[in-house]
């Protein structure tokens, strides 16, 4: 088996909207706003090599969107997930199959793309995965999270005949890539947990969008059940230390991977390091 991380670019996001009742006082430590109160943000992405199989787990924002979209999310860095793709020697052609953490636009913008006046799947060749649960609850979204819900980032992958369910992955899902499911972020979204080099990489998408997220309150103000979001940090955190799971974040600007130990303070962060450097 290989991992690649793959990098999709930065945006900005509200600094008090990700780091929740947590005062800037102290956020603005871990992560400097800039004059508008925003923060930048990775958008990393984690491909997975395994015999035939090549599978991407999320795919950023995309670039399909108008101006009027992107000025508000403040793209910049020189990575892309086509640049990023191919630096590792891949193309979209390559991939077999695109698991999507959860349908948020940060995470499977990259799904969909304009051929003229269509839409149609980047990933011409791939099997997209969902849940049930989840594709229900993005495909008729409440308003509070509507706007995180981009229908032209969704139905075109369910137009196009590339959509199934992990509840049917039997057979075709690959079996090397385990899922564990958590609801406080937003409903059933999908952290896939792999065996690698004889470690636990567990991609903890917004679980913990970043290592400044592991204490426990640190909970974004985007998260739809934030009282279940606490349960979920402790539980997963607790086993990531027991355990000595590698935490793979998507949305940490500096920081790709790190593993988690007990502190008179509860758990932190403990060592950190690159994909590349397992």
């Amino acid at each position: 088996m290989e991992l690649y991380t793959i990098n999709t670019g930065n945006f900005k996001l509200d600094g008090g909207a990700m780091f929740g009742v947590v005062p800037k006082t102290i956020w603005n430590k871990l992560n400097p706003a800039d004059e508008n109160n925003m923060c930048s943000w990775a958008m990393r992405c984690l491909l997975v090599k395994e015999g035939n199989r090549l599978v991407l787990i999320d795919n950023g924002i995309g670039n399909k969107q108008d101006e009027k979209f992107f000025s508000h999310y403040y793209l910049h860095g020189d990575d892309t997930l086509d640049k990023s793709l191919a630096a590792n020697g891949f193309s979209k052609d390559d991939i077999t199959d695109v698991l999507l953490t959860h349908l948020h636009f940060d995470h499977c913008g990259g799904s969909i793309e304009r051929n003229g006046d269509k839409l149609v799947p980047a990933f011409k060749n791939a099997t997209y995965w969902s849940n049930e649960r989840h594709w229900k609850w993005a495909t008729e979204p409440n308003e509070r999270e509507k706007a995180s819900f981009l229908k032209e980032n969704i139905l075109p992958i369910q137009q196009s005949g590339q959509l199934k369910f992990i509840e049917e992955r039997k057979g075709n899902f690959p079996e090397f890539i385990a899922i564990r499911e958590v609801f406080g972020h937003t409903d059933a979204m999908m952290l896939p947990q792999i065996n690698y080099k004889g470690k636990t990489v567990l991609f903890v998408a917004d679980l913990l969008p970043s290592a400044s997220h592991i204490p426990i309150p640190y909970v974004m103000a985007y998260d739809m059940f934030p009282l279940k979001t606490l349960q979920e940090k402790r539980s997963f955190l607790t086993e990531a230390e027991e355990n000595n799971y590698i935490l793979f974040f998507e949305h940490d600007p500096h920081v790709e991977c790190g593993t988690v130990k007990k502190t008179d303070k509860g758990i932190r962060l403990d060592q950190t390091f690159k994909l590349s450097e397992i």
